[in-house]
């Protein structure tokens, strides 16, 4: 099979699979579930068929639209960066595929399920490949479309239908931006092809420009949930879990990351020092709010906020390929994470709050060792994939900036603090519920990519051994940091204090949690500080007083204005003016005699003042 043809395989069989099991008709639950885990099959099989035969790149483009002078492309686009990204969705997805088929047996809409999760993944694919602006916001739509309709999954549920439009209308707003950013982006460049672009900004760096790049990052603010439009991924764990690992490990939240990689080069200096700052801010912040959650999913999700805040923090300090390393390792131990909790979720019948878990590791051994494995490489302990990667964002840190490098190596003791607290309560100590008496091991087609993600979980980090020449512009950015002057001394440091730090996270939640517990120890000491953290700031509830004491007047006053003015009175001109002054006459038109005879009065009162000459 040629390049061309094994690419558009990749590509369009997701979507082909999700119209498949859609027109499988009444035969849709019984099937859809085999259909897409043989689709996930192929699809890898197919990428590592590709990758193991890939020159450096390969660009093919066809023209699209021609307006003028002006014409728009779309192309497919794979380099070392595009296969990296490839290899890592095809295996998690595959994972995440398996798993479902065990998680989702009892569901009665399974169907619809794999369907959503299938054009999930087409969309996501288009990202990857996309080779210019204008494709990757056409499939970056697509993500959002098809994200909307896995959260709401259980649509009959307030909670999954207010989720799902919150996730939808929240990435909007970032949407506008960046789709504002490609507008001019095209008007400054005459160009969005990723390629002519490049070229472009290192001829004449005068036509990059800090206004668009901040335009353009506002759909990495949206979709990689960033602050101040973060709100809407802790409330999308309403969705299944599964849909959960897709959302924070292979796909959505990555793409924000992967855009600002594609994008580096047009992103100024006042614009990466902001991505730097915010994400360390977001990295600290999520860190908090991680602590005071009792949902494992939400911590997970917190989690997931800050580990994007690291991702963002070194992307800004001009280390694109770290960022596209820790992308890459946190894919693998966060899918392993959320599968794992989905697991838990699934023995203890849908129970998620961890203080009415406990014991696991006895009645589940298989997937609380294997949590525990994805556990120590979000931590980053040596020898597992998180160490290697959040290794070379401290040192990179430490040389760029010494206060954000003190800050992360704090959000690094935060992030091995709440996730011991979720370790000890969940799996030791005693059963807090009977769900949890009654847990037991889940079966192997959900085992199985548990443990295939753990084993990536702990090697994956060692990039020095992948395949197919795999991760080149990572293993760039790791020789420019071993080129560093004090490399040796900045290394040993951050050795210290990496240490530290996940061994003072660990070793303190082992104090106040080590035995499990029904209650949480720390929240009854600060309850005031917890409730802050729990109601995750308020930033939701100042976000409601905005909508409903500005936002609302203002729209509710441009409908009016829209309705009367506009259409009434200047596009129908009189006979709009009349037709509005008939709806106000009608409402005087009530039956009653009695008013009749009032409004005529009133009339009669009118006339002889007019006639008084009083006004």
């Amino acid at each position: 099979m040629d390049i061309l043809a094994n690419l558009l395989s990749i590509l369009f069989l997701p979507l082909g699979t999700s119209l498949l099991i859609i027109a499988l008709g009444k035969y849709r639950k019984q099937y859809s579930p085999l259909v897409a885990f043989l689709s996930s099959v192929v699809v890898l099989g197919l990428s590592f068929n590709l990758l193991k035969n890939l020159p450096e790149s390969v660009h093919f483009s066809w023209e699209w639209l021609a307006f003028g002078d002006s014409r728009f492309y779309i192309g497919i686009l794979l380099d070392n960066i595009g296969a990296t990204m490839l290899a890592m969705v095809s295996i998690v997805a595959l994972c995440i595929v398996t798993f479902s088929i065990g998680y989702m047996s009892d569901d009665a809409a399974k169907g619809r399920f794999f369907a959503g999760v299938a054009f999930f993944m087409f969309s996501m694919t288009g990202i990857i490949l996309a080779d210019n602006l204008i494709m990757i916001f056409l499939f970056w739509e697509l993500v959002g479309f098809s994200s909307y309709l896995l959260i709401g999954h259980y649509f009959l549920k307030e909670e999954a239908k207010s989720a799902s439009k919150k996730a939808f209308i929240v990435n909007r707003v970032g949407d506008f931006g960046f789709l504002i950013g490609i507008i001019l982006t095209y008007w400054q460049f005459g160009t969005t092809d990723l390629g002519l672009l490049a070229t472009k900004a290192s001829l004449d760096p005068t036509l990059i420009s800090s206004f668009i790049g901040f335009l353009l990052i506002c759909g990495f603010i949206g979709k990689s949930a960033q602050f101040p439009l973060h709100v809407w991924l802790p409330d999308a764990m309403a969705g299944p879990t599964p849909v959960s690992a897709l959302i924070h490990a292979a796909t959505m939240v990555a793409a924000g990351i992967y855009l600002l990689i594609r994008i580096d080069f047009i992103l100024t200096c006042e614009v990466l020092t902001f991505i730097a700052y915010s994400g360390t801010f977001v990295a600290l912040f999520a860190g908090f709010c991680a602590f005071a959650q009792d949902d494992i999913k939400r911590i997970l999700a917190y989690s997931t906020l800050s580990q994007l805040g690291y991702m963002a923090a070194i992307l800004g300090m001009g280390y694109s390929g770290i960022a596209l390393f820790h992308l890459i390792t946190h894919a693998f131990f966060k899918a392993l994470l959320f599968l794992g909790a989905g697991a838990v979720i699934h023995a203890c019948h849908h129970e998620q709050s961890i203080f009415k878990m406990g014991g696991l590791i006895k009645k589940m051994p298989i997937t609380a060792i294997t949590f525990i494995i994805g556990t120590l490489a979000l931590c980053g302990v040596y020898g597992f994939s998180g160490f290697y990667s959040k290794d070379a964002i401290l040192i990179a840190a430490n040389d760029f900036d010494s206060t954000l490098f003190y800050f992360l190596v704090f959000g690094a003791l935060m992030t091995a603090g709440y996730m011991g607290r979720l370790i000890w309560i969940v799996f030791f100590g005693k059963a807090n519920s009977k769900a949890a008496s009654s847990a037991h091991e889940v079966k192997a087609v959900m085992s199985v990519p548990l443990i295939v993600l753990s084993l990536f979980a702990i090697f994956v980090g060692l990039n020095a051994y992948w395949p197919f020449g795999l991760g080149t512009s990572i293993v760039s950015d790791l020789d420019h940091l071993h080129h560093l002057s004090n490399y040796k001394e900045i290394h040993k440091w951050v050795l210290i204090l990496g240490s530290l730090a996940w061994g003072m996270g660990l070793g303190v939640s082992l104090l106040f949690y080590g035995r499990g517990s029904s209650e949480d120890r720390l929240e009854l000491k600060f309850p005031k500080v917890f409730a802050f953290l729990k109601g995750r700031l308020w930033i939701d509830e100042i976000y409601n007083v905005y909508v409903n004491t500005i936002q609302k007047p203002v729209a509710e006053f441009l409908s009016f204005a829209d309705e009367v003015i506009l259409r009434g009175i200047i596009v129908r001109g009189g006979a709009g003016l009349v037709g509005i002054l008939g709806v106000g006459f009608r409402l005087l038109q009530v039956g009653k005699l009695n008013n009749y005879v009032l409004w005529f009065f009133v009339g009669l009162l009118l006339f002889w003042l007019y006639g008084i000459d009083l006004f």
